[in-house]
């Protein structure tokens, strides 16, 4: 709802059709060329939000320090091709995450890490160090206690009627909290779980793997197979049975 009490509606994906057909949006041009905004554009009907929002970066807090740093990385992230106006990306997501902390100042990095992911969390605790960094990494099973403890039923389990550990992400965040972390990477959080970290954490969090247990941690891969290999979501529903509703009402 606008301040007004007029409903919105946020549908910024709808100029996915107009970056084809003209290779821009409203968003991204030129003022001085005067382009019509859509009639659901947030640029033009959210304008006062926008603005205020945006004011908030110009000061002198921890949250405009950040702002313009990622601004900045964001422009490093691209290299110009000679003779031609084209760029071209150059950096990954973890030299991206690197170059802000260093910009930032930020010296003790937490890993929130999934227990599926451990070789992983590994190798990036040698590419912090490397840098220079000081990594600290807290698995989502710390504590090993029973998935039975939250109410659960073993029907519940991943593999029913053996020992199965609860994610502990409050705990996870608490930890790296103790220590006094600088900044905090979510590497392969189950979704809800991640939620439940990001609340609960002191330092600023970014998640650097998204779980994915199907595309190899690639979330967007089903985006891409849209036209065949999951189409199937936009037929059928995902949860077809109200399995597990009852511990989620509790």
């Amino acid at each position: 709802m606008r301040e007004n009490g007029e409903k919105t509606s946020l549908s910024c994906n709808r100029c996915s059709a107009a970056w084809e057909k003209n290779g821009t949006t409203f968003c991204w041009s030129d003022p001085e060329a005067k382009l019509k905004a859509p009639g659901y554009c947030p640029s033009d009907r959210e304008a006062t939000m926008i603005e205020k929002s945006f004011h908030a970066y110009t000061g002198n807090d921890e949250d405009a320090r950040l702002a313009r740093v990622a601004a900045v990385v964001e422009g490093l992230c691209y290299q110009s091709m000679p003779g031609s106006d084209a760029v071209n990306a150059r950096w990954t997501r973890v030299e991206d995450t690197i170059a802000l902390i260093k910009l930032m100042g930020w010296k003790k990095i937490g890993i929130a890490t999934c227990i599926g992911l451990l070789e992983e969390s590994n190798r990036l605790c040698d590419i912090l160090n490397a840098q220079g960094l000081e990594p600290f990494s807290v698995c989502c099973k710390a504590g090993r206690i029973d998935k039975l403890e939250l109410g659960l039923t073993e029907e519940n389990k991943v593999r029913p009627g053996t020992f199965e550990p609860a994610c502990n992400p409050i705990a996870q965040a608490k930890m790296l909290n103790q220590v006094g972390t600088d900044m905090n990477l979510i590497v392969g959080l189950c979704v809800g779980h991640d939620m439940l970290f990001s609340k609960y954490s002191e330092a600023p969090a970014s998640t650097l793997v998204a779980k994915d247990r199907v595309t190899g941690h690639n979330p967007v891969a089903v985006l891409y197979g849209q036209s065949f290999y999951y189409k199937r979501l936009q037929k059928q529903p995902v949860m077809p049975e109200a399995r597990g509703e009852n511990v989620a009402q509790r």
